[in-house]
């Protein structure tokens, strides 16, 4: 990937990325299926302003659905989990 605000597509907001958010501060987001951790790590850095200390990914294939006859697939997904150093904090909604 060349640019970096291709990387990074969007925040996730789950149960399960809130806590470790709070816990272990670790922000969970939605990247580029061809990004990797070099790539995501960097874009953190540069578009956020915040030191990252390791970065996690998942890729999550696509589920098969039918619409009556007709056999379709969701797209497939990449998620990342970036891990800030001690002292950073990364908020993505503010005032709530």
């Amino acid at each position: 990937m060349k640019i970096i605000y291709d990387v990074i597509k969007k925040p996730l907001f789950t149960e399960k990325g809130m806590e470790i958010k709070e816990r272990e501060n670790k922000i969970l987001i939605q990247v580029a299926s061809e990004a990797n951790k070099h790539e995501i790590r960097q874009a953190m850095e540069e578009i956020f302003k915040v030191k990252v200390e390791k970065v996690a990914t998942v890729s999550i294939k696509g589920k098969l659905k039918r619409h009556g006859k007709s056999i379709g697939r969701r797209s497939d997904k990449k998620k990342a989990i970036v891990t800030l150093k001690k002292g950073e904090k990364l908020d993505f909604v503010e005032g709530v």
